[in-house]
Formats: structure tokens, C-alpha cells, sequence
């Protein structure tokens, strides 16, 4: 079992719909895959759920308990030192892929995290928190034998984030083409050491729940939301886009290189499907596709052409999107299982 984690703290940059679709597609292809919505703003849980029904997630919670997060945490945030049990994530509308949800309520466990980071050796009792949201994670892929746990996390640097992406095996950056994604790649240059830093007396054997001993390590970026043009990103996207790739190769590759945390550039090379360092993939804009999506809570590539035809857009000019994010999707999830099965 491999977990994932996909990052930025830079807000906008189709982080949420990139894990549901991913997570689809590699169930589609026989991976048992559980998504996990850790942005308490829940909006992983409110697009495979149905956005409608959100207001009623209480009543949800209520009726199949286990199912969110925070409920999983809740045993060791209440000051247990041990009691984690896995939990219960609850089917999407495709048989291989299960939601661990969201709750509001992991926005009031960040404090707790945050306190336990920067005071575990002045109070002893709270030295497993930093691992126990991993703990947690691993214990409910074990439990019900997922292949993969993909992470969506919310865009910050707090320590519900740092514990998250430490915790992880792999995990990517999703991109958009701007200045503030370029300037977010940068800062990850010098935040993810400084987690790397920060967790090391969570490694400690002696930890109930601990921070794995191997940190995880950096995959690539992906290089989305850019309007096509030709099939091509539109010049002033395609601009940024560089911006990107060379903050990536100069900046971050360097930072995490230096403490054991990416992959290296043969590595990404002999799986990847595309011929540019670390840049996953291209995902255009899904511009009206995505109303759709959230309509039928599938994924854009999952919908079907009466779907489509509901949209009130020419229906040829829908399916041929719809086909080239399923092409980029499926080579994205193919060379991510091929990285992780073998790096």
C-alpha cells in the first residue's frame, strides 16, 4: 500500500477534482483506491457526495460512523495515547474507490498538532499525535486493502499539513500557469526541509505513533488549469508554465535532493509519459466539463454522452474533451503506479 499526497499551498489549482479523477482512473485499472478529503473546507466530501446533500453531512456522519477523519483522530486528540481504529470510508460510485471524508471539525485538531510539534519533550502525552493521522491512514488501507491512498490536502503550511505530507510515501504538486503558483514552488523549497527538520524526534522507535523513518518523496508537478490553443497551452499560459518548470529544476529539485526527497531525473524519465523533468502532466482547463462532474459526481472522463448532452454545449466539441482529459488521466495514473511500484 502506497500513500500519496497531492500539495500546494497555493489555493485554485484543481487539487481537489485532480485527486477525485486520478483516484477513478486508477480504480478503473484494478487498484483498489481510497481517496481522502484532509481539507477541512470538505469540498473532496461534497463533490463525490453530491453537493445538495452537503448540508445534511451530519445527518451522514451519524449514519455510517467511521466514515470522516476527524472521527479516526478523535481517540488520541481526546488525550488517549493509544485506541486508533481504522476507519470506515464509504463507496464512491465507482465499486474500487472509497472516500475517507472530510469534517469541519479537523480545522480544530490543527492546533492540537501545531502544540504537539513544538512541546512533545515538555509534555510527553502528546508525542503521537504527529504521527497518528498516518498511523491512521495506513491502519485503514491495511485493515481494508487498498493499493492506494491518495490525499487531499488544503492549501496551507500548517501542522495538520506538515504531519500529513511527512507521513506520506510519494506525493506531487499540482500547478497552475501564474506568478503565485511559481512563487509557491519556490517556498516549498525552503518549508519542506524545514518539515523534514521538524519531524525528526517523531521518528523516535519509542513512539507509539510515529513518523515514518523514510521521508517521502517528491514525484513531479502537474501543469494544469491553462487554456489550450492548437492542443497546445496558449502562449501566455505556456509562459508561466515554464516559469514553473525552471523554479522546479533550479529551486525545489536541488532543496529536496539534498535530504533524500525526490526521485531522481532518470527514475522520473524510465516511467514517465512525457519528455519534460518532473512534469507529470498537461490538464487543460475542464471549463464547462466541470459543472457536469459536479452534477453526477464522476469524473469529467467518466461521463456519458446523454450526460453531456444535458449540458446545453455542442455535444462533439464535449466528447472530444471529455476523450483527451481520459487519455491524459490514464497516462497520469499509469505512470504514477509504475513509479510507485518501482522507485
Amino acid at each position: 500500500m502506497k500513500l500519496l499526497s497531492l500539495f500546494s499551498h497555493k489555493g485554485g489549482v484543481s487539487k481537489t477534482t485532480t485527486t477525485f479523477n486520478l483516484g477513478w482512473q486508477l480504480a478503473d485499472k484494478g487498484h483498489k483506491t481510497l481517496i481522502v478529503d484532509a481539507d477541512p473546507q470538505c469540498n473532496l466530501t461534497a463533490l463525490v457526495l453530491d453537493y445538495n446533500s452537503v448540508r445534511d453531512i451530519e445527518d451522514f456522519y451519524k449514519e455510517n460512523p467511521g466514515s470522516d477523519l476527524s472521527a479516526g483522530l478523535r481517540p488520541v486528540m481526546s488525550g488517549r495515547l493509544t485506541g486508533l481504529q481504522p476507519g470506515n470510508p464509504v463507496k464512491t460510485g465507482n465499486d474500487n474507490l472509497y472516500l475517507y471524508c472530510g469534517n469541519l471539525a479537523l480545522s480544530e485538531m490543527e492546533t492540537q498538532m501545531s502544540v504537539a510539534l513544538t512541546t512533545s519533550t515538555a509534555i510527553p502525552a502528546i508525542k503521537n499525535l504527529p504521527g497518528s493521522i498516518g498511523e491512521l491512514l495506513r491502519l485503514t488501507g491495511e485493515t481494508h486493502g487498498f493499493e492506494y491512498v491518495l490525499i487531499d490536502m488544503s492549501p496551507s503550511v500548517g501542522a495538520l499539513n506538515e504531519c500529513l505530507l511527512m507521513s506520506s510515501d510519494y506525493f506531487i504538486v499540482p500547478t497552475s500557469p501564474d506568478f503565485f503558483c511559481a512563487q509557491a514552488i519556490k517556498s516549498l523549497s525552503n518549508v519542506i526541509p524545514k518539515w523534514n527538520a521538524d519531524v525528526a524526534p517523531f521518528r523516535d522507535s519509542e513512539i507509539d505513533y510515529k513518523i515514518p523513518e523514510i521521508p517521502p518523496k517528491f514525484i513531479g508537478f502537474i501543469s494544469q488549469r491553462y487554456r489550450p490553443r492548437s492542443g497546445a497551452p496558449a502562449k501566455s499560459f505556456q509562459r508561466w508554465i515554464d516559469v514553473i518548470k525552471e523554479t522546479v529544476s533550479t529551486e525545489l529539485i536541488p532543496a529536496l535532493d539534498s535530504i533524500g526527497m525526490t526521485i531522481t531525473n532518470d527514475e522520473f524519465a524510465q516511467y514517465s509519459r512525457t519528455d519534460e523533468p518532473y512534469n507529470l502532466a498537461n490538464v487543460a482547463d475542464f471549463n464547462s466539463l466541470i459543472a457536469q462532474s459536479q452534477k453526477f459526481n464522476v469524473p469529467i472522463f467518466a461521463l456519458s454522452d446523454e450526460q453531456l448532452e444535458q449540458s446545453g454545449v455542442i455535444l462533439d466539441n464535449m466528447k472530444e474533451s471529455r476523450d483527451n482529459f481520459n487519455e491524459v488521466f490514464e497516462n497520469l495514473a499509469d505512470e504514477l503506479h509504475q513509479i510507485m511500484r518501482n522507485v
